[in-house]
């Protein structure tokens, strides 16, 4: 500060905004530097204790946002916006953000299922799963080909040939029971022909005054 006083008043104009773009300089090089510390670090954490992809995923993107919000900070208050005015920019979207998320409840559900998903491990990417339902009824089975923060994505095999993806929500797998198979399943059951065993048609009454005719029924 006393050698910026000696210098004429040009000059300390050039000497403070060469000052501030050197400071976000800084914190961009800081940023990206620790950032790729941090997912070093979890690169080395998920190869040694074999983390599922989900896990590693969500924690990359988890640090890569704390890392940038942070330093968009950083910068905001070297150009000289005051921590006042952060703060209540900062608590005025995230109350915007809360009420549209209570306004989107079964997305937050889905979204909390997921993580628990996450944590829990009920399956893992390529399992063979189905949800079993009521009954005798044959549930939603398939092969885990994708998994986010809403619903998961099945591969579905069909007894005639062909084959579909079904996204199912991940709040139904908290609602139903969940049978993993440890290889291949067995394969969908055909459904039953419907109606009796005599070619499936349906009687005609006998007798009973005869203009009246009925159809057979597939």
């Amino acid at each position: 500060m006393a050698l910026s006083r000696l210098l004429p008043p040009s000059l300390q104009e050039w000497l403070g905004g060469i000052t501030v773009l050197l400071q976000v300089v800084v914190v961009a090089l800081g940023a990206l530097l620790l950032r790729w510390l941090l997912l070093h670090l979890v690169r080395r954490l998920a190869g040694r204790y074999d983390l599922p992809a989900q896990i590693v995923i969500v924690a990359r993107r988890t640090l890569s946002f704390v890392v940038s919000f942070a330093a968009l900070l950083l910068v905001l208050r070297a150009l000289g916006v005051s921590g006042g005015v952060l703060w209540g920019a900062f608590t005025g979207f995230a109350t915007v953000a809360a009420v549209a998320f209570f306004a989107l409840w079964s997305v937050l559900t889905n979204v909390f299922c997921a993580l628990l998903i996450l944590v829990t491990r009920p399956f893992r990417l390529l399992d063979h799963i189905e949800l079993v339902d009521s009954g005798d009824k044959p549930g939603l089975r398939g092969r885990v080909v994708d998994m986010n923060l809403v619903y998961v994505t099945l591969a579905e095999t069909h007894a005639g040939g062909g084959e579909s993806l079904l996204r199912v929500p991940n709040s139904l797998f908290f609602q139903r029971a969940t049978r993993r198979w440890r290889g291949e399943p067995p394969p969908t059951p055909l459904p039953e022909p419907s109606g009796d065993g005599d070619g499936g048609g349906a009687r005609l009454p006998i007798g009973g005054g005869g203009g009246s005719a009925a159809s057979n029924f597939p």
